[in-house]
């Protein structure tokens, strides 16, 4: 499923565009302020079909009345799948991740199983679908990466705890300023992550002086 399924609705647009513009205002306000934003956008593998039932069911059960839970509950749980190689078909199996494909509801309950993400104070972070954004400004360019490590070890738990998994070939770090001057690399998983001049979030093409001539 790729980003262009999320934006059939008006609400699925709204949330795309809240979260581009509020990394764009914070790299610009950065950029005026004369600060270095260090920035990491990750990319989720595989995100509707790896979603954790029932790490799901413990988020829906705490948030939604008994009775909107239940509805779900029997929803998501009690599918199965069954492949078919020509004429040969396998033993049926129980369906344990993923977030229904093609349903109405499939975004929204990948929003909620994705939400209350860690962060810390000095960071900010965006997602929408299989994208976050992490970012943090400094006028010192260590303490920018510094910073952005520490909300990078604190996401890593998290993603550790729902299962969640992220693709370390989408990984990239990107220091936005108006100086030649970089933001050390920073890891996760104790595997650097690339860095790039130019990167792309949510259709944007962004690169480090936010000129908008890669968009």
């Amino acid at each position: 499923m790729n980003c262009s399924h999320y934006t059939n609705s008006d609400s699925e647009k709204a949330i795309l565009l809240h979260s581009s513009h509020r990394i764009v205002n914070h790299i610009r306000d950065s950029l005026e302020e004369k600060k270095m934003c260090a920035s990491v956008f990750l990319g989720i593998k595989q995100a509707f079909d790896k979603v954790w039932h029932q790490g799901l069911l413990y988020k829906l059960r705490k948030k939604l009345p008994d009775q909107i839970f239940l509805i779900l509950n029997s929803y998501i749980i009690d599918r199965y799948f069954q492949v078919k190689i020509e004429n040969t078909l396998s033993q049926y199996h129980p369906v344990q991740a993923g977030a229904p494909q093609g349903s109405v509801l499939g975004p929204l309950l990948y929003l909620i199983f994705t939400a209350y993400i860690l962060t810390t104070d000095d960071t900010i972070i965006a997602t929408f679908a299989d994208h976050t954004a992490t970012l943090s400004s400094d006028t010192n360019p260590n303490r920018a990466s510094d910073k952005l490590q520490l909300c990078l070890n604190v996401l890593q738990t998290w993603l550790e705890q729902w299962r969640v998994k992220v693709s370390n070939t989408k990984a990239t770090q990107i220091t936005f300023t108006t100086n030649r001057i970089v933001c050390p690399q920073t890891t996760i998983y104790n595997k650097p992550i690339p860095m790039k001049s130019e990167v792309t979030y949510l259709g944007l093409h962004l690169d480090q002086r936010l000129t908008w001539q890669a968009h």
